[in-house]
């Protein structure tokens, strides 16, 4: 088992010295497409979550070649929301996620611009923070709660990092998280019936990284 194990460590070894890892931090907008809910007394609204902003940060390595993987960690200051006509309904709210994502370079690490793509996944919580009230506008449609929903999360995007010497690179990048609509938080009441498919947050972002 010791020569198995010292032999493990010297063939990982180079792989790991030939990693070049990386921090950073960033922010943007959150744009969330919407949902269809239909009663068929009450009628239709719109469901989904307001325009937001959005802070993340990463941990990151990149390999000698142009593959490389991130850690990272998102937060969402939002609300939820409800609107029919000239009716809205609003509730405080916020989410965090966590996902691993991939990213494919299409420079070598030296190149002064490093366009990229990305995706992988991870987990959302959505989590109402409002303070509840005995009436809501909309409520015979849905109802927005002070409660969490733990969900699932896609992440696809893109980007282009800038590299300043050897060490900082700005990014501007793109990202879609898409998950399941996340019915505790924006849940339909009696008899409404949703449009189906997953919500699509759409983020804009510019970020500063590190190189360690």
């Amino acid at each position: 088992m010791k020569h198995i194990s010292v032999l493990l460590f010297l063939v990982c070894a180079p792989a790991a010295m030939a990693q070049k890892w990386e921090v950073g931090a960033g922010v943007g907008g959150a744009f969330y497409n919407s949902q269809t809910f239909s009663n068929a007394v009450a009628g239709n609204a719109n469901a989904s979550l307001a325009t937001g902003v959005v802070a993340s940060a990463w941990l990151g390595n990149n390999s000698q070649g142009r593959w490389g993987g991130e850690l990272r960690y998102d937060y969402e200051n939002t609300s939820l929301k409800l609107s029919s006509g000239s009716t809205t309904a609003s509730f405080a709210g916020d989410t965090q996620a966590i996902h691993y994502d991939v990213l494919y370079h299409f420079a070598s690490q030296e190149a002064s611009v490093r366009p990229f793509v990305a995706a992988g996944a991870g987990i959302k919580v959505f989590q109402g923070t409002g303070k509840e009230s005995v009436y809501q506008p909309l409520q015979n449609i849905g109802l927005l709660t002070k409660t969490n929903d733990l969900t699932a999360l896609v992440s696809v995007g893109g980007g282009v990092k800038f590299n300043f010497g050897s060490r900082i690179q700005l990014r501007l990048e793109v990202h879609d998280y898409m998950s399941p609509f996340p019915i505790k938080v924006i849940a339909p009441n009696q008899g409404t019936k949703t449009s189906g498919g997953w919500l699509m947050d759409f983020v804009p972002m510019a970020a500063l990284g590190i190189t360690l």
